[in-house]
């Protein structure tokens, strides 16, 4: 027969149990998160939520996760139509201070452009870093939208965003081996610049697969400036070319304008009808996007599928 009486030590664990069932869910169930500026302490499914970088936009739509708080930027043309109601918190390179501050969140979220106002945000709720990191750009985009869904407790979506894009790559990789050499050129103003692996658009060599025309190219954040004699000195195999003017809406040229001349016209790339023109929003404007990379990889998959034989 048990005693009426508790001793000391169960007394002080049923008070401690006692205690923690006063507190809210989130405080007995703080999650450690690991990004690109260190570790943060969170509640699981934390809202409202402030996100600043678009390809982190594009996965939290993708996974179904609400977001109270975006930026003000030009956005891709669907993400513009999910989120034309939510609240503006200022853009990715000067946030509103004030605005977020009011709309009390309990996370922010920086990334790419918006890094360098990190430690700014940082005292008015927690914040986390998901920047892509270029030397893994497809392995830390797939880290990110697992991270999400155990955040915000969509990790079955999470993981099925990833098998698909997996096996998307894992397809077009196979068509890359024997695709020949490609050289990806950004234009932008009626100037070009090219991005090699390692680089901010190296996702096409380093996880596509296809093999670069020239393998050295600077690797800086606008790229190695180049011109139509470089294109034709590098004669590769497929052209990729990503319009910076039509992704930010910006007046121009024109990529094809640009690159219709008769330097480039020499190339293997341009005789054998190779030159593709990739998807400006999915690449320059939410390129660290699971579901844009997916996206990339598809139309990849279908362009190299349709080459002549």
């Amino acid at each position: 027969m048990s005693s009426p009486h508790r001793s000391p030590r169960r007394a002080l664990a049923l008070a401690a149990l006692l205690s923690a069932a006063a507190l809210p869910a989130a405080a007995q169930e703080q999650i450690t998160v690991e990004h690109a500026r260190g570790t943060t302490e969170l509640a699981p499914n934390p809202h409202p939520v402030m996100v600043f970088p678009f390809f982190v936009l594009d996965t939290m739509q993708a996974l179904g996760i609400p977001v109270e708080g975006v930026a003000s930027n030009t956005m891709p043309g669907w993400l513009a139509e999910s989120y034309a109601d939510t609240s503006r918190i200022g853009t990715l390179f000067e946030p509103d201070m004030e605005a977020i501050a009011a709309a009390a969140p309990e996370l922010i979220i920086t990334g790419g452009r918006s890094t360098a106002k990190f430690d700014a945000l940082s005292p008015i709720a927690p914040v986390i870093d998901l920047s892509v990191d270029p030397q893994d750009f497809l392995g830390s985009a797939e880290r990110d939208a697992l991270l999400l869904g155990r955040i915000f407790g969509r990790e079955a979506e999470a993981e099925a965003l990833v098998a698909r894009t997996n096996a998307a790559v894992a397809a077009l990789k196979e068509k890359a081996a024997g695709a020949g050499t490609g050289l990806l050129v950004l234009t932008t103003g009626g100037r070009m610049s090219a991005f090699g692996p390692g680089s901010r658009f190296g996702i096409l060599h380093d996880a596509f697969g296809i093999t670069p025309a020239v393998p050295d190219l600077e690797v800086a954040t606008h790229g190695q400036a180049i011109s139509n004699e470089f294109i034709l000195e590098a004669d590769p195999d497929w052209l990729f070319v990503i319009d910076r003017d039509a992704a930010i809406g910006q007046p121009g040229g024109g990529a094809a304008q640009l690159l219709d001349n008769a330097l480039v016209r020499q190339t293997k790339a341009w005789q054998e009808g190779h030159v593709v023109y990739l998807d400006p929003a999915r690449w320059y404007l939410a390129g660290g996007g699971l579901p844009s990379i997916l996206a990339s990889a598809e139309a990849l998959d279908a362009a190299l599928g349709a080459a002549k034989p």
